[in-house]
């Protein structure tokens, strides 16, 4: 089991790490690092002698995090930023319908439910509406609910 990544490695997260439990001060399940942060290997060591960890320093968050090494990938990798991740709370920029019928309005809200990263038209998000409604929407279709952008200015 040889580590991908070695001291002083330049890394990208690509999931968000919430807190499991392990990071003093904040409530299991708070959001610690998101997703495209990019962080300096500090060091490495295995946990139940088969997984690799990466204690990782993000230098904007001011927060040392442990990640596995498959939520890493090298800084210098070509990466796509979006704008929202799972379960975001997001409010549509424009009204939404399908031949012709509206199925959302204007500045109604939704969930993120998958991010879609790797489609030739950008970043697409699988987003539930309510009412088991899931629609495909293109990342300028979209903005994050105000409630969202409170809780993220106050981290």
């Amino acid at each position: 089991m040889l580590p991908q990544f070695e001291y002083g490695d330049e890394v990208r997260l690509i999931r968000n790490v919430r807190n499991d439990g392990t990071y003093p001060g904040m409530d299991t399940g708070t959001l610690l690092i998101r997703r495209g942060a990019v962080g300096c290997v500090y060091d490495v060591g295995t946990y139940l002698q088969d997984q690799l960890i990466y204690r990782v320093h993000f230098l904007e968050a001011g927060r040392t995090v442990g990640c596995r090494e498959e939520e890493l990938i090298p800084a210098s990798a070509p990466w796509v930023p979006n704008l929202f991740e799972f379960r975001d709370t997001v409010r549509t920029t424009r009204t939404l319908a399908v031949r012709g019928k509206v199925l959302v309005e204007l500045g109604q809200e939704g969930s993120i439910m998958k991010v879609l990263r790797d489609l030739p038209d950008g970043i697409q998000y699988h987003v539930h509406f309510g009412d088991g409604l899931v629609l495909q929407v293109p990342e300028q279709t979209l903005m994050m609910a105000e409630t969202e952008m409170a809780e993220v200015a106050d981290e």
